[in-house]
């Protein structure tokens, strides 16, 4: 097993928060960007692995915001 598959990431997505902010759903931010709902669901949820820089940008744009307040990442565990 390589280290990338055995240690979990501590990044965490807070699309929700931003959607909440703007008064936006998934579902519209999905139509704004041509991203999937399945993708996005994914990402909400924080199980994206990975996600592009062309996929950010354009969930940034649509947004109004940055990587910064889209990600973070979490405090390791013991």
């Amino acid at each position: 097993m390589s280290s990338e598959t055995s240690v979990p990431h501590r990044v965490v997505c807070h699309l929700d928060e931003v959607l909440q902010e703007r008064g936006m759903t998934l579902t519209e931010l999905s139509e704004r960007t041509g991203i999937t709902m399945a993708n996005l669901s994914i990402l909400k949820t924080n199980k994206a692995r990975a996600v592009r820089f062309t996929t950010l940008t354009v969930i940034c744009d649509v947004l109004g915001t940055t990587p910064g307040r889209l990600f973070s990442v979490a405090g390791p565990t013991s």
